[in-house]
């Protein structure tokens, strides 16, 4: 039995993760504002509350997943800071459907000989505030990480907000002969809250550090 504390509890994603968690027996949910009380705290938030929250529970034996997206450059800096003396998984995405299509994408690149044309497209709904969306940055950054010989001239990201649309993210690349596409879609919050809650098990039992989804996954 863990004890989970859920920062952002009013939020969409917060009341998604607390539905679930109600329903499984190994979870205890705690619902007053005594974090000290939690063995992992799950945020889905703003920037500037998870680094908050951080600083709360610095001096405390609570790990963190934080799911919350649209982080700098020194925000991340300050995060990895937190985790010299801190359990914490930091991933954009929770689905363990985005790990393969990432894992997918890895491959191709590194298996590529052509010249090709990149498109990410990432598409959410009219409330997501930050634009791209951390994965299809994380997908940028795996295409230029493992693109050895420059074969991909260019990588354009193209982010829509719109409707309801709970995550949508299509990688294509174009050749003159070819078009190769990977795509992923989310149809429910539930995903994310799913994968947030079983790594949450995890993330309890490891060492101090910095992890990230596919560290679980791996495990």
């Amino acid at each position: 039995m863990i004890k989970v504390f859920i920062n952002g509890l009013s939020g969409k994603m917060g009341s998604s993760i607390a539905d679930i968690a109600t329903q499984q027996n190994d979870l205890n949910l705690i619902h007053d504002k005594n974090i000290k009380n939690a063995d992992v705290l799950i945020d889905f938030s703003r920037p500037s509350s998870t680094l908050n929250i951080l600083e709360s529970i610095s001096d405390i034996n609570t790990s963190i997943i934080i799911g919350t997206t649209g982080f700098d450059l020194e925000q991340i800096k300050q995060i990895k800071e937190f985790s010299k003396n801190k359990k914490i998984l930091l991933a954009f995405n929770l689905s363990k459907g985005m790990s393969v299509i990432k894992k997918s994408v890895q491959d191709f690149v590194e298996l590529n000989t052509k010249s090709l044309n990149c498109f990410i497209e990432d598409t959410h709904h009219a409330q997501k505030f930050d634009s791209p969306s951390g994965t299809a940055i994380e997908l940028k950054n795996i295409i230029e990480l493992n693109d050895k010989e420059d074969l991909i001239s260019n990588i354009e990201i193209i982010s829509k907000r719109s409707g309801n649309i709970f995550g949508i993210h299509k990688v294509i690349f174009l050749s003159d002969s070819e078009k190769i596409e990977f795509r992923h879609e989310a149809i429910s919050r539930n995903i994310f809250a799913d994968g947030a809650l079983e790594a949450s098990h995890w993330i309890k039992n490891q060492k101090e550090g910095l992890y990230n989804f596919e560290d679980f996954l791996k495990s």
